[in-house]
């Protein structure tokens, strides 16, 4: 299994545009190969437009139930080389953690499947089908259309998304709910062109000045979102010590929390809004001249049970009603993507509860938040509303998913791959 996971991290499948996209058909090839030699007889590699998915299907024994798998093979860009201590897309090996770029998200997901399908051979004792997604790192534009395309053939009463993570090292976990995201850009525009700093400044507002009071508007002086009309629910009663949580941030020495409420609740159940970035001219050049425009693009994490386009029109309401000075908004929504709950019980999650606790010799599994955001998983909920959703991963809290160093547990791995074949052993012993 490690020795196909090393190959697969070779294949720098970025479905990122200005990226060179053979490297994500031959992902795909790949992963098409491994399905088949797995006892996978079906298997197809499939579009709808963007970057190419693998679909594999066995048939369910007779009076089996069928158990659908997901993973996604693209990766994120490595970004920033000198902050990586090996060349990212060559797995290496440091005291006990695999190393390289997609190694945990998600190719170890996708690693996981297959270990299930060959624990058991010709024997498998459920049907299976496999989805794996070609871009869901690049916002899995086209997941829907191949959903819908290809539903009949994804029908399922287990559905197992390998695309989350665990609690701790030595700590298995379900994840049961996950923000959503709206993502967007507000301009701010003040002038028709730039004009000089000391012939009109203390009149005329500048771009920057008047874009920095705005996006400010967006957090109290306490930190918590100032928005009005966003959803804030109660979450898990899971204790997430501070300086865990401060160390796994990378937190600097005096750098305060923000908002209010528990850890848990701040990250997984509550809104949080981010500025990612600023169009403004860059300090190095820049003239004694006042700016006319500047635009910024915001990120807004919703609570489980909040819909998206409501909060993008709650944060188009407040851009419109607290610009400064009169200055003229421009709003434009790049992304929505709607957040998660689950309903974790039922006996396909007392299975997997079972299996976990199996493969971790005993430690039963925890039912955990995410603060990151899968917004597909609401299409499998909308479009298998009758399938039991488990949300899995490799992840653990050292992993530095689409950062620099990324790394898997190895130990973690094993138990993974042990807990999903376990998890098909017992979900065959439940009615189709």
């Amino acid at each position: 299994m490690r020795a196909d996971l090393e190959r697969l991290v070779q294949i720098p499948g970025i479905a990122f545009a200005g990226f060179d996209h053979s490297h994500v058909e031959r992902s795909a090839e790949a992963v098409a190969e491994l399905l088949r030699g797995a006892g996978v007889p079906d298997v197809r590699i499939v579009r709808q437009g963007g970057q190419p998915a693998v679909i594999g299907r066995r048939p369910a024994p007779p009076g089996a139930p069928t158990v659908l798998l997901y993973a996604h093979h693209d990766v994120q860009p490595v970004g920033d080389l000198q902050q990586w201590r090996s060349d990212p897309f060559v797995a290496v090996e440091r005291d006990g953690r695999l190393y390289g770029r997609g190694v945990a998200d998600d190719k170890a997901g996708v690693m996981a499947h297959i270990a299930a399908l060959r624990a058991f051979g010709d024997d498998l004792p459920v049907g299976v089908v496999v989805f794996i997604e070609g871009e869901e790192e690049y916002g899995s534009e086209s997941l829907e259309d191949l959903l819908r395309e290809y539903r009949d053939d994804l029908a399922a009463d287990v559905i197992v998304i390998a695309d989350s993570g665990n609690w701790d090292i030595g700590q298995p976990a379900l994840t049961t709910g996950l923000r959503g995201i709206v993502n967007g850009f507000v301009e701010v525009r003040v002038l028709e062109q730039a004009v000089h700093s000391g012939m009109f400044g203390g009149a005329v507002p500048d771009a920057l000045i008047t874009l920095s009071r705005l996006i400010a508007s967006l957090h109290d002086d306490n930190g918590d979102v100032a928005v009005e009309g966003l959803l804030r629910t109660p979450s898990a009663p899971l204790d997430y010590p501070e300086e865990r949580f401060r160390e796994e941030a990378g937190m600097l020495d005096g750098v305060q929390f923000i908002g209010s409420g528990r850890l848990v609740e701040r990250l997984w159940t509550r809104p949080a809004i981010s500025i990612l970035g600023i169009d403004a001219p860059p300090t190095s050049g820049a003239p004694n001249a006042l700016v006319p425009v500047a635009k910024a693009k915001f990120s807004v994490r919703i609570a489980p049970g909040d819909s998206a386009q409501q909060v993008y029109d709650a944060m188009v309401e407040h851009l419109n009603r607290r610009a400064p000075w009169g200055a003229k908004v421009t709003i434009e929504l790049e992304q929505l993507g709607e957040p998660c709950q689950i309903d974790a019980t039922g006996p396909a999650y007392d299975a997997a509860r079972e299996a976990f606790a199996a493969a971790w010799d005993g430690a039963a599994p925890v039912d955990m938040g995410i603060g990151g955001s899968i917004p597909f998983i609401a299409t499998f909920q909308d479009l298998f509303p009758k399938a039991a959703i488990l949300v899995t991963g490799v992840e653990d809290p050292e992993t530095g998913a689409h950062g620099p160093n990324e790394s898997l547990h190895l130990g973690e791995f094993e138990r993974v791959c042990t807990a999903e074949a376990l998890l098909l052993a017992k979900v065959a012993q439940l009615p189709a």
